[in-house]
């Protein structure tokens, strides 16, 4: 995709449409799923959306993988005794999806497996299912969790909020 065009679909995107995709009720759902989940694994996740990219960002070529790294560090998803966290970050104006890992969990559940996880969510956004994309997302990585991070008895508990962030 070409530039321009990137700038414009960034521009036009406003937080207002972005919460009437991402409904309180869409939010609360993924906010359940993530609390009910991660009794399930050892892992704690993050969700976060954001509308759109400053222009300035955009000109410089900053790619949702690098915003999603940003953000990572932004909201701490680092900060885990484990090295557990995960962020589902969701770059609304692109509709594109990265999920990122922190080192404990890296080690164990391959970037492709995430990939593959992303490109079906990103399908479900296509498509203009907001709510069942997020639950996707939040279940998909609850799934590879429960395979290659199983909950362990001495997990702290809940080192990460579970709400989901819009930005």
């Amino acid at each position: 995709m070409n530039r321009f065009m990137r700038l414009l679909r960034h521009l036009v995107s406003s937080p207002r449409r972005l919460r009437r995709r991402f409904t309180p009720e869409v939010l609360h759902d993924v906010q359940r799923a993530i609390t009910t989940l991660e009794r399930e694994h050892a892992g704690e996740i993050r969700f976060v959306v954001e509308h759109a990219l400053h222009p300035a960002q955009l000109w410089s070529g900053l790619t949702a993988r690098l915003r999603a790294l940003e953000v990572f560090g932004l909201l701490r998803v680092w900060d885990t005794e484990a090295n557990n966290g995960i962020l589902v970050y969701v770059l609304y104006a692109d509709r594109a999806v990265e999920i990122l890992a922190d080192r404990g969990i890296a080690q164990r559940v391959s970037q492709e497996e995430w990939e593959g996880l992303c490109r079906e969510v990103e399908t479900e956004f296509a498509g203009g299912q907001f709510r069942a994309g997020s639950l996707r997302a939040i279940e998909g990585a609850a799934t590879l969790l429960r395979r290659h991070f199983p909950t362990v008895v001495s997990k702290v508990s809940n080192e990460l909020p579970d709400q989901p962030v819009l930005l």
